[in-house]
């Protein structure tokens, strides 16, 4: 009789856990299975990757006339399109819905660029005449420093201004200029015909570039659509508001100085730069209010230059404090910091467009992954493992 008898439920072979073959058999090792090489497999894996992003990059670089265009017509339609479903929800076609808008925006423009244009033309003579007694008002200042500046320098700095005007590489530099021009215009006609269908068919061109998924990486694609584009039209939106109060601010404050007799030119084509610049986060409210400063300078002296520091400052502060965090509200959830390496690297690699686009493809890769696992289930690597600590200084 057998000591023991196996029944069904005792299994003929116990299961043993898996084991590393290379540990079980030290012949088995190479020089890729110790830590050492497993870390040297991560760091190839890492640098393919890195090569095959720098490849993008460079080929998005080259394709610029057309992959800026594309990109500044998704974000406007982004922010566009809460109006265009406004208008088809009360009976207006697709079709009609999107000319009127892009006629609206037309003519708020083109009425925008004569109201400019107007401007300088009637302020550029008394523009050119301040110029010129600031440049005076500048050589005196000049020679009085405790280092000299002789007339025969100065002669010479405008000579060589003037060769350099004349010269061949000028010319050169002119010819670059009616290329670029040319760029331009070919880029604005692609931007008006990709926004026009951005604004007529957007939703429906995002489910064609989807059919390619199944299961849950469709339902990945569409979440990844969907934060695209609020986060795009929210951020425009919220930013619009600020560079219009920053605008009316700056400019209302340039227009009360010209009341009281501190002449200031060219408040309508300032008040447009503070808009626009607003639109570069953290700096570009500052450089606006250095050029205006500069144009206060050079117009009606160092007084009038120190009040237009003084009302940039003021209305900088009541804006960040006060109507950005209510506007903007968690459409910019970005620390400072990236935000400032995500301006310095889109300057780098893009210019002032660059600067203006980098900090809302930030904000959208950000958001992206936030939902790449489901609606508030970020991806892996990015979910909060512990509270993070917060320094003294913060925390009071």
């Amino acid at each position: 009789m057998p000591l023991f008898r196996r029944t069904a439920a005792t299994p003929l072979i116990s299961p043993v856990p898996p084991s590393d073959p290379a540990l079980e058999d030290p012949r088995r090792r190479s020089i890729w299975s110790d830590p050492l090489g497993r870390l040297a497999i991560r760091c190839a894996q890492i640098v393919v990757v890195l090569l095959v992003v720098g490849l993008i990059v460079y080929a998005l670089m080259q394709l610029t006339v057309v992959v800026i265009p594309v990109l500044l017509a998704l974000i406007i339609a982004s922010a566009l399109s809460p109006l265009a479903s406004f208008l088809r929800r009360h009976g207006w076609p697709s079709i009609l819905a999107t000319v009127g808008i892009l006629a609206a925006s037309g003519i708020v423009l083109g009425g925008l660029v004569y109201l400019i244009v107007r401007a300088v033309e009637n302020q550029w003579g008394d523009l050119v005449d301040s110029a010129a007694k600031g440049l005076r008002r500048l050589q005196a200042f000049a020679t009085g420093l405790p280092f000299d500046i002789t007339d025969k320098q100065i002669a010479d700095a405008k000579s060589g201004l003037t060769d350099f005007l004349t010269s061949s590489q000028f010319g050169s530099g002119a010819l670059a200029g009616v290329s670029a021009a040319g760029n331009f215009l070919t880029g604005l006609a692609v931007f008006v015909v990709v926004l026009f269908f951005f604004l007529k068919d957007g939703p429906r061109i995002w489910d064609f570039l989807c059919r390619p998924f199944r299961g849950h990486r469709y339902e990945r694609a569409r979440r990844a659509g969907h934060v695209t584009a609020a986060t795009f039209g929210g951020y425009v939106r919220g930013t619009a508001t600020v560079a219009l109060v920053d605008a009316v601010g700056i400019g209302g404050g340039l227009a009360i100085m010209n009341l009281f007799g501190l002449r200031v030119p060219l408040v309508l084509p300032l008040a447009v730069v503070v808009f626009v610049s607003a639109f570069i986060p953290i700096v570009g409210a500052t450089a606006a209010g250095i050029l205006a400063a500069l144009v206060a300078l050079v117009a009606s002296g160092p007084l009038a230059a120190l009040i237009v520091v003084g009302i940039v400052v003021i209305v900088n502060q009541l804006e960040g404090n006060f109507l950005q965090p209510v506007v903007m509200g968690r459409t910019l959830s970005l620390h400072p910091l990236v935000i400032l390496i995500a301006l310095t690297t889109g300057t780098v690699l893009g210019g002032i467009l660059g600067a203006i686009l980098a900090v809302p493809l930030t904000a959208v890769a950000w958001k992206i992954i936030n939902v790449w696992n489901g609606d508030h289930q970020p991806a892996e690597f990015a979910r909060q493992k512990r509270p993070e600590r917060m320094t003294d200084s913060a925390s009071a």
